[in-house]
């Protein structure tokens, strides 16, 4: 069977994969430093590694199904599902390790619909979903850290410790919304008990951090258009590698 879609035709790759055709190119690359393209015992893979990052990329980016995506990429379903599980894990991107002394970073928690119940709690969305936080450059808007899962139900004072989100920033300034008190994260001034309203420098300061910390919610919504995470049918670890895959795709995008 002929595959419909295929990297080697440039109008596909947007569509597809949420990508400029040089930021593909730059993923392609990063698979095959990471030996993706090696030979490997028994049959070998029946698309060229183009295609098979593009099969990858258009699962995440439409969140079709097997079948789907199966006759798309001119194949069976479980050879699809192979490539998937083989590409998935390495395209997730790995977190920076050291920030320089005047980076100033943002945290935030967003919850993604997940299908495997082993790993999901319902949450505020009233559906099964996994708690993911996700670390942003404040000036790049680049992601820089994304946690380990956590079931949905849990609040993100204890998903930053928990998701090892915080051992990853170490010391670095953070900002995070007022539901974090007590984390050593910058939070808003909040009011005291008793106290009808805040000061007008502390006004200031509050609506310069709402401003600024607004720039996780714009990564976020740009992450979504990956629809897999608007209902990720992957199980046990599925769900981490394409939150970390989008998040390379996201700064390659942002990067053009």
């Amino acid at each position: 069977m002929a595959s419909v879609i295929t990297a080697a035709e440039p109008s596909w790759i947007a569509p597809f994969s949420g990508l400029g055709p040089r930021a593909f190119g730059k993923l392609v690359r990063v698979l095959r430093r990471a030996g993706a393209d090696t030979a490997r015992k028994g049959r070998p893979w029946s698309l060229p590694l183009e295609d098979r990052t593009l099969l990858v990329a258009a699962y995440w980016r439409t969140n079709m199904t097997m079948w789907q995506l199966a006759l798309l990429s001119g194949m069976s379903k479980s050879a699809a599902d192979r490539i998937i599980n083989h590409l998935g894990p390495m395209l997730a991107y790995q977190p920076r390790e050291r920030f320089a002394k005047d980076t100033v970073l943002i945290v935030d928690g967003t919850v993604v619909p997940t299908r495997d119940h082993s790993i999901a709690e319902r949450s505020k969305n009233h559906r099964y979903s996994t708690n993911h936080q996700v670390v942003i450059d404040a000036d790049t808007r680049l992601v820089v850290v994304v946690g380990r899962p956590l079931a949905g139900n849990r609040d993100d004072c204890e998903a930053w410790k928990g998701s090892g989100a915080k051992a990853a920033v170490g010391k670095t300034v953070t900002i995070a919304d007022g539901g974090c008190p007590g984390t050593g994260l910058v939070i808003p001034h909040l009011r005291e008990r008793g106290q009808a309203r805040l000061p007008g420098w502390k006004e200031e300061h509050n609506k310069s951090h709402k401003q600024v910390g607004a720039r996780v919610e714009h990564v976020f919504a740009r992450m979504k258009t990956w629809k897999i995470l608007r209902d990720c049918r992957l199980k046990g670890e599925g769900v981490h590698h394409a939150m970390l895959g989008i998040g390379r795709m996201h700064n390659l995008a942002l990067g053009g």
